[in-house]
């Protein structure tokens, strides 16, 4: 059985890899430090006998026994609350952490996968991007802590393909969003559907004609899953190209949601980027991915899952005693 080290286990994206892993037959060993993350988002896993889960923060020296084939390097915080919060934590994690795991990868032979982000196209002036675009991204605004993570990331991970043959796979991520988003988390589809639920008006930043693409999580753990087993070694972009306005998007929301508030607008935040829409080409052509969720589709499925946690449900999910499922 070949196993499967993922890091942010417990966060949104990791805790469906956990489950695709799982279900493709591997040995799972989530690793999560919990400072974003929620165990309620593998809980499910725990009585299974091919998954273990430990509490570790990767900035740290990781240690990991037995075999590993595969490493998949998710841990970092992802959203703007988040990574203003804990700017430090942000940029040790894709630095110190990305080293440890590429270490690790290379002490174990192990094929890694770093996640990276669309946002180190910053805010773009090629539209949609590219993979050989390289970036407009201030690295001394309040987003650099994340921007410039993750463009670190990639080049230390291109230096260890390079310098020591390290098999290595990097994709970007664009806007994703699916079942076991946090409501609290400051990404917009969490944003504008908690507002919803919650009666309030749904804050749009600027003018809302900023737009984004967003891809359901389903999708993007797939074309994630085909790009660690191909055998391409350059960046990939893995998103929905199926852009829209932040404003026409609310408007989506209320429409969905049933509700009748209104669309508020306020101050468009430091170095917001205006436009982001991936180009495919490359995952399309290499993996013979595409995006197949339609955002109707998915935002029904979102939404689903928002509306079915009461705040009692979100409580207990928070304060469940989880020690025994964890190994330090």
């Amino acid at each position: 059985m070949k196993r499967v080290l993922i890091t942010g286990a417990a966060g949104f994206l990791g805790s469906h890899l956990c489950d695709r892993f799982i279900k493709e037959g591997f040995h799972v060993i989530g690793m999560d430090n919990l400072i974003t993350g929620s165990l309620s988002n593998i809980e499910h896993l725990f009585k299974l006998e091919h998954f273990e889960f430990h509490h570790h923060d990767v900035t740290t020296f990781v240690h990991v026994p037995g075999e590993l084939d595969y490493i998949l390097h998710f841990a970092s915080p992802a959203s703007p609350i988040d990574y203003l919060k804990i700017p430090i934590q942000t940029l040790k994690v894709g630095s110190l952490g990305t080293h440890n795991l590429l270490g690790l990868a290379k002490v174990k032979n192990a094929r890694i996968l770093i996640a990276s982000t669309s946002e180190v196209y910053g805010d773009p002036l090629v539209h949609p991007q590219d993979e050989e675009y390289y970036g407009n991204v201030n690295t001394i605004g309040p987003r650099g802590v994340y921007d410039e993570a993750k463009r670190f990331q990639e080049s230390i991970t291109m230096a260890y393909h390079r310098f020591h043959g390290l098999e290595t796979r990097i994709v970007r991520i664009f806007n994703t969003y699916g079942p076991r988003m946090r409501l609290n988390d400051g990404r917009v589809i969490p944003a504008f559907m908690g507002q919803a639920l919650r009666g309030e008006d749904l804050t749009v930043f600027g003018d809302g004609l900023q737009t984004r693409s967003f891809c359901y999580v389903d999708d993007q753990v797939e074309g994630i899953y085909r790009l660690l087993m191909s055998d391409y070694v350059f960046p990939v972009n893995i998103g929905n190209p199926d852009e829209i306005t932040i404003k026409d998007f609310a408007e989506e929301i209320i429409k969905l949601t049933g509700t009748d508030q209104k669309v508020i607008y306020k101050d468009l935040p430091v170095d917001d980027p205006m436009q982001r829409k991936p180009d495919i080409t490359k995952a399309k052509e290499i993996l013979d991915w595409t995006a197949t969720v339609g955002r109707a589709e998915g935002m029904k499925k979102t939404f689903e899952y928002f509306k079915n946690l009461t705040q009692e449900e979100l409580y207990k999910s928070e304060h469940k005693d989880f020690s025994k499922h964890i190994r330090k």
